[in-house]
């Protein structure tokens, strides 16, 4: 049974595809049984055409990944997760919905690359992919199944200081 992650933000367009996107990749490559989601409070209903651009410029697949509701994984019969994240700030101050499970819940903040200025948007969605891919490494590392809830949410905090 996989290792459920659920990464939100509010429009679930571009950090939270993004991390979802480099979570499930690096997991394939290093055959880890970890899989992540992704959704968002206020989902703008399409991925930012730069987050899907730079995922395809590192070669990594972007078929079937969509901007969607936090309800998806509200339900009794959505994947039950064991981790969930916030990567943007105005999540994280939202009143999360009750997830089924209670998975361990922590903040990895980075800026939106959205409101770099024109001439470096493609940089600053480039630099956040990166900068969240090296962050998905390192939960990859974590034994995700032996940990308790508090030594994982400690390991997952150590890893936002990163």
């Amino acid at each position: 049974m996989p290792i459920n992650v659920l990464i939100l933000c509010t429009h679930n367009s571009a950090r939270s595809l993004l991390a979802e996107a480099m979570l499930n990749h690096w997991a394939a490559k290093l055959g880890k049984d970890v899989r992540a989601y992704s959704a968002g409070s206020a989902p703008s209903g399409r991925p930012n055409p730069r987050a899907l651009d730079v995922l395809e410029g590192a070669g990594i697949s972007t078929s079937g990944y969509r901007s969607k509701s936090w309800d998806e994984f509200a339900s009794a019969d959505a994947p039950q997760m064991r981790v969930v994240i916030t990567v943007c700030d105005s999540a994280a101050a939202e009143t999360c919905p009750y997830w089924p499970g209670s998975p361990v819940q922590v903040h990895w903040g980075y800026p939106d690359p959205s409101n770099a200025p024109e001439p470096e948007k493609k940089a600053a969605f480039e630099l956040t992919r990166q900068a969240i891919g090296y962050r998905m490494l390192q939960l990859l590392q974590l034994p995700l199944d032996l940990l308790s809830d508090a030594e994982l949410r400690k390991a997952l905090e150590t890893i936002s200081q990163n």
